[in-house]
């Protein structure tokens, strides 16, 4: 009989109810250790954490998931440096959506194989003696050890634990994460990639479904950006921070708008390199689109039926991620319409300017200036506000 009520509740002896709050913590330790301890200290440097909260973040990394730190630090960054291109370790636009969210494990193996990849990717990654002598050589060894702590804690039924436990971060982060966060969702910011936010909350990921707000801030440990967006994982961070027990080191700056700025200054051009992303998001939904539904309604028609959905969205980049018959047909539709055209071609300008790799801040605020003086002679009212509200950016002190 002993070894009966063994089985069934192990040496806890916990209920059905009890077990699935214990589930849910575990699984929740293995979220916050990904998300805050891989992503956003180790592979971008946005936080740092007090050497014990560190380790128990590697410890129980170890034991849930075996992925080595150095691994996934360089297979995510990797991820940035390369995003949506055939380098990218797991890009749905390349290698299928399908793919990616049912084989995410996989991928990230073929990663891990990369070895000069990892050497280059993963510099500052921990190599202490625990590091080089078990988490790195033995890291199967930690999701055996899992297997029997919860046989003996929880008899059978942590059998079933454990396996949920194997089964959450390749399900959530390897295959929605990576998967549906650069297929289907909303976005904050129009990056230079597809990523997505898939929710503005959903705490059972740790804030990773800000997947869009993410690519816009990489080095940033806050991912919500909007006042409804809610990131578990930043309010964790806040927490050990007032316990002093992390240091968090960078944040999204914040962008402010001054008055009555005639002419961009060195401030407007520090707050546009900053914020980017942002600028060609408003880009779209105040000018592009504004201008749009006007030309649509002297047409007398509706915008989704005078122009296609896939074919407006195309617009806020050329049609980068459109199929090579559908960008052909975005750019014939696009000749036609003067108006649109002009309008097309100054976003590709300003993008140009905001992207430039060149290092002579002189140089690009004068083309910056330039590019305003001709949106306010275009005579283009959408284009004329535009360029006004750009000259007012700031970063928030």
């Amino acid at each position: 009989m002993e070894w009966v009520g063994f089985l069934v509740g192990g040496v806890a002896g916990l209920g059905a109810w009890e077990l699935v709050l214990v589930g849910l913590g575990f699984v929740q330790l293995t979220i916050f250790a990904v998300t805050l301890y891989l992503h956003r200290s180790q592979a971008h440097r946005g936080v740092d954490f007090h050497p014990a909260i560190a380790h128990v973040f590697r410890f129980w990394t170890w034991l849930t998931t075996s992925m080595i730190t150095r691994e996934w630090v360089a297979i995510h960054r990797k991820h940035h440096a390369k995003v949506e291109t055939e380098e990218d370790p797991h890009s749905p636009r390349i290698k299928g959506i399908g793919r990616v969210f049912w084989n995410g494990v996989e991928l990230y193996r073929q990663a891990r194989s990369e070895r000069a990849d990892i050497a280059q990717y993963g510099k500052g990654a921990p190599e202490d003696w625990i590091e080089r002598h078990l988490y790195t050589p033995h890291a199967n060894l930690g999701p055996l050890a899992l297997f029997v702590m919860n046989f003996v804690l929880f008899g059978l039924p942590g059998i079933a634990l454990w396996a949920i436990q194997m089964a959450w971060i390749p399900f959530w982060a390897a295959g929605v994460i990576n998967g549906l966060g650069h297929w289907w969702g909303y976005r904050n910011f129009e990056s230079a990639d597809t990523s997505t936010n898939l929710t503005p909350w959903a705490v059972w990921i740790g804030g990773e479904e800000l997947h869009n707000n993410h690519h816009a801030f990489p080095s940033s440990a806050r991912f919500s950006m909007r006042r409804w967006e809610f990131d578990i994982g930043w309010a964790a961070i806040r927490v050990l921070a007032a316990l002093g027990l992390a240091k968090v080191l960078r944040v999204a700056p914040r962008l402010d708008l001054r008055p009555n700025i005639h002419v961009p200054d060195a401030d407007t051009l520090k707050a546009l390199l900053a914020h980017r992303f942002h600028a060609m998001t408003e880009y779209q939904r105040h000018v592009l689109v504004p201008a749009l539904r006007e030309e649509a309604a002297q047409a007398g028609a509706k915008l989704r039926t005078w122009l296609p959905t896939r074919l407006r969205r195309g617009l806020v980049d050329d049609g980068r991620w459109l199929k090579p018959d559908a960008r052909e047909q975005m750019q014939r539709w696009v000749e036609q319409h003067p108006r649109i055209h002009a309008l097309v071609e100054h976003r590709r300008r300003l993008a140009a300017v905001l992207e430039a790799r060149s290092h002579d801040a002189a140089e690009r605020l004068r083309q910056l200036q330039q590019w305003c003086q001709e949106a306010e002679a275009s005579g283009i009212r959408v284009l004329q506000d535009y360029a006004a509200r750009l000259r007012g950016y700031a970063l928030a002190q």
